[in-house]
């Protein structure tokens, strides 16, 4: 599996916005095994609430390689693993963006980090990945809107989900496709949901 993040130019690649940095972290065996980076120009400025938001400046977008070049690389390193982004939504749209432009697709299947968290920690005050982090008291060095940086955030958070779901209801192992269910399952039914999966499958 890999985790990943973007940070854009804006909103919506439909709408002209491009990649401007992509994080990611591969897991393998509940374990962390290989990291990516890369900050890429996208052909364009950004404006200057990006450049305040994320840290990253025209000047570092000039000398970055190309929004193609890197999104290449990223493609043979995601290989065929399934993802997880926080609020992936966003980060599935311009990764298909990306990856077409270079005539790459989305090679695996998303799960969002962000609408599980809502079902398993309805008692946080929100599920901004940030106030999570401070919520559980995640790893981070203190940065926030690059993305490798979040990319590892969202990771520490993916893990402790899959650690408090397997104490919580005594199951050795969570496969990928149990979490795409979790984020889709009404907040009121999960523990129901989480028994029942428990009576068939632990």
């Amino acid at each position: 599996m890999v985790v990943l993040d973007f940070e854009t130019t804006g909103l919506s690649p439909h709408s002209g916005d491009r990649a401007i940095e992509i994080g990611a972290v591969r897991i393998e065996q509940g374990r962390i095994t290989d990291r990516f980076t890369g900050l890429m120009n996208p052909g364009m400025r950004i404006n200057s609430f990006i450049e305040r938001y994320t840290g990253i400046t025209n000047a570092m977008l000039r000398d970055a390689p190309p929004c193609e070049q890197v999104m290449r690389q990223f493609a043979d390193f995601v290989e065929d693993y399934d993802m997880v982004a926080h609020n992936a939504s966003f980060d599935s749209r311009f990764l298909t963006s990306e990856l077409r432009r270079v005539g790459r697709e989305s090679p695996g299947e998303f799960a969002c980090s962000m609408l599980a968290s809502r079902r398993l920690y309805q008692d946080a005050p929100n599920h901004k990945l940030g106030t999570l982090v401070r919520f559980h008291q995640l790893p981070n060095d203190g940065t926030f809107h690059r993305a490798l940086a979040d990319a590892d955030m969202t990771t520490h958070l993916w893990l402790k989900m899959l650690t408090d779901i397997e104490e919580a209801y005594q199951l050795e192992q969570i496969p990928f496709f149990l979490m795409q269910e979790i984020s889709h399952t009404p907040k009121a039914m999960i523990d129901r949901f989480l028994k029942s999966w428990r009576a068939k499958h632990g």
